[in-house]
């Protein structure tokens, strides 16, 4: 199975460098990154890579800080994290990282041994593959359903999105999407159980893509919770009486708040 890489970090050139020589020296899928907190968030929503290597360079305090994101997004996962560095960087970046692991290969970057070490984790990638696969044999039945719910959150930010799924992501399946569009685009293949909608949003507000919903007959009853920031609640508490949607939150919000209110809005399903 081949590695997808993540690759990011200020010094540009290895960045380069190391993408074409990955791709074209052994078939890697690479994916580049620039040194930046919220462009982190953009990649790592979609997918967690099994390797990220960060190829340090000029380093400030805001680039070290914005791979600290990677904690978060890596927890609980098998990716391993390599950091090019010459003496002074390895130096400040081990002053201010919050990264718990992570390996050291100095520049300029001795391919050799940086592509033993990826075949030896795409080896471990492959055995645990195969074990799993010759030990188990699996069935899915459909007429069962996942026992935990969906919830589809829908926001323009991306750090709130990631955010919100960190929070979720224990109790819950959790989609993130950026748009009212993207929303439909993912309504059409899977009715979630619970909708987590922006009020404010670029093109298209929260408003527009409620009435959307129920407009639509396979999205009418779909449970809908409006995310709002508070200088926006007044405007939001005339919408709850024209719209009647299960509820809003004020962002930002504490992981038990919204729990709170999804489990009270799937009560009243019950009830």
């Amino acid at each position: 199975m081949k590695l997808q890489i993540l690759v990011t970090g200020q010094n540009r050139r290895i960045v380069n460098d190391l993408c074409e020589h990955l791709e074209s020296d052994r078939g890697y899928l690479t994916v580049k990154c620039i040194a930046d907190k919220m462009a982190l968030y953009e990649v790592l929503l979609a997918e967690v890579p099994r390797v990220i290597i960060i190829c340090l360079g000029n380093e400030t305090l805001d680039s070290i800080l914005s791979y600290n994101v990677l904690k978060d997004a890596t927890r609980g996962r098998n990716c391993t994290i390599i950091v090019v560095a010459n003496d002074e960087d390895e130096k400040y970046f081990k002053k201010h990282t919050v990264l718990k692991k992570v390996l050291f290969i100095s520049r300029p970057v001795p391919l050799l041994s940086l592509y033993e070490k990826l075949i030896g984790i795409e080896e471990e990638l492959d055995k645990t593959i195969q074990g799993n696969l010759s030990a188990f044999h699996e069935f899915i039945n459909e007429e069962v359903d996942d026992e935990r719910r969906h919830i589809l959150v829908v926001d323009d930010d991306t750090e709130q999105l990631f955010n919100i799924k960190e929070q979720l992501r224990e109790f819950y399946h959790v989609t993130p999407v950026k748009s009212g569009e993207a929303a439909f685009r993912f309504l059409k293949k899977r009715i979630p159980d619970l909708i987590l909608l922006d009020y404010m949003m670029p093109e298209e507000d929260g408003p527009s893509v409620f009435r959307r919903l129920r407009e639509t007959e396979a999205y009418a009853e779909i449970p809908v919770i409006f995310l709002t920031g508070m200088t926006e609640k007044n405007t939001v508490i005339r919408t709850l009486t024209e719209l009647k949607p299960q509820g809003y939150i004020i962002k930002p919000s504490k992981k038990s708040e919204i729990v709170a209110k999804i489990i009270d809005v799937f009560e009243d399903e019950l009830s």
